[in-house]
């Protein structure tokens, strides 16, 4: 007897595209809000737990670390509007309650590329000098 072709969609975890419909739900809803606190945040991503009763919602601001503060107190004072829209448009049994967290993924980008950057100037130098050596001093060969 021939098998069903399994669905595209059963591949992927229903945790996993619940946190990718929860981000775009939010950040479509985040749109809406008339915050004028929230005009550099931009959603990153969802993470929601297996009971579906909680969901951590990840930002960034283009503030950076200083603009934190003032965008968790504007998604604090939206989140029932947020929650509302959630509960609207997902297809879910129950909504779950959102929380709010800057993005550590992307803060620790930000220090890695930093440190990146104080290597690369460093590296370069010591290239540089090497070569510069490499060429003051004569071959081993007997030719000068």
């Amino acid at each position: 007897m021939a098998r069903r072709p399994r669905s595209r969609s059963r591949d992927y975890p229903r945790t996993a595209r619940l946190n990718e419909l929860l981000r775009e739900i939010i950040a479509e809803a985040l749109e809406r809000l008339d915050d004028d606190r929230l005009r550099l945040a931009t959603i990153t991503s969802v993470s929601i737990d297996a009971d579906l009763r909680h969901a951590t919602v990840f930002f960034d601001c283009l503030d950076g670390e200083d603009g934190d503060e003032e965008v968790l107190a504007a998604l604090g004072d939206g989140r029932i509007k947020l929650q509302a829209a959630v509960g609207r448009e997902a297809r879910m049994k129950r909504t779950p309650e959102l929380s709010f967290e800057p993005d550590p993924a992307i803060r620790s980008g930000l220090r890695i590329d930093a440190i990146l950057r104080d290597i690369e100037p460093a590296a370069t130098e010591a290239e540089a000098a090497t070569a510069a050596d490499d060429a003051a001093t004569p071959s081993d060969d007997g030719r000068a």
